[in-house]
């Protein structure tokens, strides 16, 4: 069976406040959990209205007190933001505190606009191409400490977190080939080099003391209601959203609409779904038949299920049908 996982952002729906969104992304984990699935990440993002989870550490801290066996993770820290030895002792210390629960995976985009990037990166162009020896750094930090190493991470040496590599483009497909890591890939936004990043990370792949084989996490966007009607219109939300950063206008996530018609142009509906080329949205048959299809062409070890769901009973209802789709399909493997 293909292990699920959930991607949160930790949304801050119209009227809501950040509190609200991070008690929700906890109560999301437990749902998850709850239902089976295998890890709950958050994602870096900065300076954006809608988007509660900035400071990511904490907020991976948050969900993983709230929770007993899932795995919590970053997905991902982006590390150009951010020196290796701070991240080694951040996730140094959630592993001393949730042993056995704690994943790291890594980026190299900004998270955010390029004046908030520059505010966080101090000097954007060494940053950004620092980024594999920074992650080969990370990699010493947090392993075993060797003979006459002078940087020493503490909480951090020694606690060998997993390391992920996350990618929308072949960069880092190539790097996680290289240095042997498991490779994450966000087709739920990149859905161009979806396949060849992923025949370029399994053809590069070389075996390393982490993997002996490449594991390959594929992100899509998920909306499961009951019927498809009622998930096309949960859906809306993410498509507003969508046109709302294609416009620079980034607000609060919005409530779904009636029908898209007059609010956004064909232009930005072409846009818009282009970037969801490969979302899974429907109800029960239907997220059956998407799914069964979309590991079938991808071969995916993982998959990982952002579920841009303005409503959160309907956001727990997407989780739990999404569980139940996976163990249909493991049932008629």
């Amino acid at each position: 069976m293909v292990p699920f996982s959930i991607l949160d952002l930790s949304p801050i729906t119209q009227g809501s406040d950040p509190s609200q969104a991070l008690q929700n992304s906890r109560r999301l984990a437990q749902e998850a959990e709850a239902a089976g699935y295998k890890r709950f990440w958050v994602a870096e993002h900065h300076g954006m209205k809608g988007i509660a989870s900035a400071a990511t550490s904490i907020v991976i801290a948050h969900v993983a007190a709230g929770t007993k066996t899932i795995r919590v993770g970053s997905g991902g820290i982006m590390l150009p933001n951010h020196s290796p030895l701070v991240i080694a002792e951040q996730f140094g210390t959630l592993e001393a505190l949730y042993p056995g629960r704690i994943d790291l995976g890594l980026g190299r985009a900004p998270g955010t606009d390029m004046r908030t990037a520059a505010a966080l990166r101090r000097n954007m162009e060494t940053s950004a191409n620092n980024f594999p020896n920074d992650v080969v750094e990370l990699q010493a930090l947090l392993g075993p400490v060797k003979e006459g190493q002078d940087l020493i991470a503490i909480p951090g040496a020694d606690s060998n977190v997993p390391i992920w590599l996350l990618g929308s483009s072949h960069f880092s497909a190539h790097l996680a080939g290289m240095l042997g890591l498991p490779f994450a890939f966000a087709s739920h936004f990149a859905p161009d080099m979806l396949m060849s990043a992923l025949e370029i990370y399994r053809e590069r792949f070389e075996p390393s003391q982490y993997l002996d084989h490449p594991h390959a996490m594929v992100g899509i966007m998920g909306v499961a209601a009951e019927t498809d009607d009622e998930a096309n219109h949960l859906f809306t939300s993410m498509q507003q959203s969508f046109v709302a950063l294609r416009r620079n206008a980034r607000g609060q996530f919005p409530p779904p609409v009636v029908a898209m018609n007059g609010l956004w142009s064909e232009t930005e509906k072409i846009f818009v779904d282009h970037a969801m080329t490969y979302a899974v949205v429907g109800g029960p048959a239907t997220i059956r038949t998407k799914l069964d299809r979309f590991l079938g062409e991808t071969q995916a070890d993982e998959l990982i299920i952002s579920m841009p769901i303005y409503d959160m009973p309907a956001r727990l209802k997407s989780v739990r049908l999404f569980a139940e789709a996976q163990r249909d399909l493991a049932k008629a493997a």
